[in-house]
């Protein structure tokens, strides 16, 4: 018997597919980097069926590559050594809320929208953003952030257990349901942000918020950009609680025009958003207008209704899309640097000459209250020229968080496009981080050639 009828026989024939249809939407994410497809694909609905699956990759020597929706930015779901893709999106049921803990517990295919539909029932919401409605247990794969993390947290932060699938079929827990513990090594720190490499995630507890009595959402508009990055600094040391702040520069300010039909100054703008009851925000607003006058504040405009906010809200989520629809037939390499707030500043700037020294179409927005953002840059992945300019690009933005003491990567993991500048972000320390690789995987079996490269990989 073939691995394909084994897989047919424990999961059903209409679970196991070699579509070619399938395969290809398997064989890629929304990044830059070239697609390959897997040699099939494989849909679970329990964990026990997760555990077979990897015991049967085991013996038929191949490899497995867990798959949330795809919407991942480094590579990191691409099936480069072929092998079983697993797709978790049958496996998106809400098994638990817990209110009176502000806990929920689900499976890795729930998406953050659904999520926030039900908690909404119960006066809850989930707090982790990163624009895309992508599935929970991909956003625990990379430690998904976004525009909430100035406020809530990363994702890191909002995981209390994990119910994980290892490379042997084996089947653990990496916490619990307490508020904090001194007891043994953190598990759930380990495996976020893994990627795939270290088991594949198949039950999640995660954390949960009351829904804020009261939200208002602005948007200042500065004359440059460094005196946007002042501004939000100044801020947060004003202790101001803020939710989000956005930085969005003039060029993506421009694409978000164009794209979704809004009149905004085409200047560095900050999108903020505030959390709270209506009396205090009131004097926190107040407070805010002075310092944003300090910092040459040209105009600010507040939005209290729902449907205001939530249009300011798509608008920014919506301007990695506003470029790609600019310019029909390229490609974005999306840069993710997370480095000091003091440093902010004259990073952003620098990223801006290196774009502008490319000439190719591009902008910068950020979570500047984590200190973290992208560079948007458009290119033609069939000219090798686009690829070499956004590339040394990408570099100089990476050099340059890391000599700071920043990472190259705040939110979007590491894949294969951030893989090349592990050595030089960890140290000696990437010597550990093989050691644990080999730890939990020693044949390589999962989702090999992602954050770390190994000795030892299986293939076809």
């Amino acid at each position: 018997m073939s691995l394909f009828e084994e897989l047919q026989q424990l999961l059903a024939p209409d679970r196991v597919t070699r579509n070619q249809t399938i395969l290809e939407q398997h064989s890629k994410d929304e990044s830059w980097h070239e697609p390959c497809v897997p040699d099939v694909v494989v849909y679970p609905i329990n964990t026990n069926e997760v555990s077979e699956i990897v015991k049967l990759a085991d013996k038929y020597n191949t490899v497995i590559v867990p798959f949330g929706l795809g919407s991942s930015l480094e590579g990191s779901i691409i099936p480069y050594h072929k092998g079983i893709t697993i797709d978790f999106s049958y496996m998106n049921k809400i098994l638990e809320v817990r209110e009176e803990d502000f806990l929920v517990r689900v499976q890795p295919g729930v998406t953050r929208l659904q999520l926030n539909k039900e908690l909404k029932k119960h006066g809850l919401f989930f707090s982790v953003d990163p624009g895309a409605d992508a599935t929970l247990g991909g956003m625990t794969a990379t430690n998904a952030s976004g525009t909430t993390s100035v406020k809530y947290g990363v994702m890191r932060d909002q995981v209390r257990d994990l119910e994980v699938v290892l490379a042997d079929g084996s089947i653990i827990h990496t916490g619990n349901l307490a508020a904090k513990s001194s007891s043994g090594y953190h598990l759930n720190g380990l495996f976020v942000g893994s990627e795939g490499t270290l088991g594949c995630f198949t039950e999640l507890t995660l954390k949960v918020y009351g829904i804020p009595e009261y939200i208002m959402a602005a948007r200042a508009s500065f004359e440059s950009i460094n005196h946007a990055v002042d501004a939000v600094t100044a801020i947060l040391q004003a202790g101001i609680p803020v939710a989000r702040v956005e930085l969005v520069d003039e060029k993506s300010i421009k694409q978000i025009n164009l794209f979704s039909e809004t009149d905004y100054q085409e200047v560095p703008t900050i999108f903020l958003e505030f959390h709270g009851n209506e009396a205090g925000l009131k004097q926190d607003v107040d407070f805010m207008r002075e310092i944003v006058e300090d910092f040459h504040c040209k105009s600010m405009e507040f939005e209290t209704e729902t449907a205001s906010r939530n249009r300011l809200w798509e608008a920014r989520h919506h301007t990695a899309y506003a470029f790609i629809h600019g310019f029909p037939g390229k490609k974005q390499m999306t840069t993710d640097v997370c480095l000091p707030i003091s440093e902010l500043a004259e990073a952003i700037k620098d990223a801006r000459d290196a774009i502008e020294g490319t000439g190719l179409p591009g902008g910068i927005v950020g979570h500047v209250g984590d200190s973290n953002f992208h560079t948007l840059l458009m290119i033609d992945v069939h000219h090798p020229e686009d690829i070499e300019k956004a590339s040394l690009v990408n570099q100089r933005i990476v050099n340059y968080a890391l000599a700071k003491g920043g990472t190259c990567t705040g939110e979007h993991g590491v894949g294969i496009g951030k893989q090349k500048y592990q050595e030089k972000e960890h140290g000696e320390a990437i010597h550990v981080l093989r050691k644990i690789k080999s730890a939990f995987d020693p044949g390589g079996v999962l989702n090999p050639g992602k954050v770390v490269t190994e000795v030892s990989e299986k293939s076809l």
